[in-house]
């Protein structure tokens, strides 16, 4: 273990090197003054290295700068701030001492020194720095781990398609590192093409991990069976099989599942729970409302199927309810707006512009997930 000993009496200072020495604590360094304990730990480099001690052991009184304010402006350095300073002092007084304490000090001890008591109380201040050092590992894993699936989970979002039939695109402004929305499209064969926006319940990990287990099926769901109301009862079937009795718990999303045929010009849908889809053709405006349940929540649903039909260029626009609770009031009128400007700017651009719309219209930090997904054809 990595020690200094701070006490501007050299004396002092022998006789704790001797009982540590014999104890097995071999690191020692010694500083005679707080500056000497500065240079010690290279207080003023702003270096995010790992502290090089383990515990300092720190005399109250010392000249020019004592013990209390060497051990502020240690603990105030962000990679000190978890190293134990335990006082070691002459002074009597209970309000020095609880001053020492409301200054991170971990512990304190009174000379002369019994060596019983200083080793008690340095393999408690040590244990405690062991369990912080630990949590702290685990936690830089956990964060690694975290990074590791949000990257996985970016990286199977469907990517923008913008062929000679159909201009399909998304926004994305995730809350947490990983989030609950998940949308994919796929191309069915010429001219046809399967989307689904759904939104996972909860937040984090476990809902990440569902949304995973879903996007691991979609693909061969969508484009083996396509139908709308079939592919909702597969996806049913699929989170059904996640259900724990239990666990008194189940897993669910709401979602809108559509089929696009360009050749056609139909578009075949089931709303599943989700806030309306919009379709935008020319002047007018039709909700895609029909649908069911959210996909999860019981073991056999009713589903019904919507089927609209377009003749000219003609706008789908496919959101969760983060961007319904980021917009406020007067949702219609700007989500119109929203994607009307959208129209205008180069795709690159688009998240940025969503972030800026969102937060003219609400000063609030966001607090869910917010997709938007825009389909165009002509």
């Amino acid at each position: 273990m990595r020690i200094i000993i701070v006490d501007d009496n050299a004396t002092n200072q022998i006789i704790i090197k001797a009982i540590l020495n014999k104890a097995g604590y071999k690191e020692l360094k010694t500083a005679s003054s707080a500056m000497e304990l500065y240079k010690l730990l290279d207080i003023e480099s702003d270096t995010t290295a790992e502290p090089n001690v383990d515990l300092i052991l720190m005399d109250m009184m010392m000249p020019e700068i004592d013990g209390l304010e060497a051990c502020k402006k240690v603990l105030r350095k962000e990679r000190y701030k978890d190293v134990p300073i335990i006082f070691v002092t002459a002074l009597g007084d209970s309000n020095k001492m609880a001053e020492a304490l409301d200054a991170g000090a971990s512990d304190y001890v009174m000379k002369p020194i019994n060596k019983m008591e200083l080793l008690a109380r340095i393999r408690s201040a040590l244990r405690l720095k062991h369990e912080i050092d630990w949590h702290k590992e685990r936690d830089k894993q956990v964060n690694f781990k975290l990074e590791l699936a949000k990257k996985v989970q970016r990286n199977v979002l469907s990517q923008p398609i913008n062929d000679e039939f159909v201009n399909i695109n998304a926004i994305y402004q995730p809350s947490t590192e990983l989030a609950g929305d998940f949308y994919a499209w796929y191309r069915i064969d010429e001219g046809r093409y399967g989307v689904i926006l759904l939104d996972m319940m909860g937040h984090g990990i476990a809902s990440s991990l569902v949304c995973m287990y879903i996007s691991s099926v979609l693909k061969d769901t969508i484009t083996r069976i396509t139908e709308p109301d079939l592919v909702m009862h597969e996806l049913n079937r699929y989170m059904n099989q996640l259900y724990k009795k239990e666990e008194l718990l189940n897993y669910y999303f709401t979602a809108i599942y559509l089929v696009l045929d360009t050749n056609k010009r139909t578009i075949d849908y089931v709303n599943a729970g989700h806030p309306a889809g919009r379709l935008l053709v020319g002047d007018e405006l039709m909700l895609l409302t029909e649908g069911c349940c959210a996909i999860g929540l019981f073991e056999s649903i009713d589903i019904a199927k919507g089927s609209l039909t377009y003749s000219d260029n003609m706008r789908i626009i496919l959101y969760t309810d983060g961007l319904s609770e980021a917009l406020g009031e007067n949702e219609e009128a700007k989500l119109e707006l929203l994607v009307n400007q959208l129209n205008e700017l180069d795709r690159t651009q688009h998240a940025n512009f969503v972030h800026d719309f969102i937060s003219l219209q609400n000063s609030e930090q966001q607090k869910d997930d917010i997709c938007l997904v825009v389909i165009a054809a002509n």
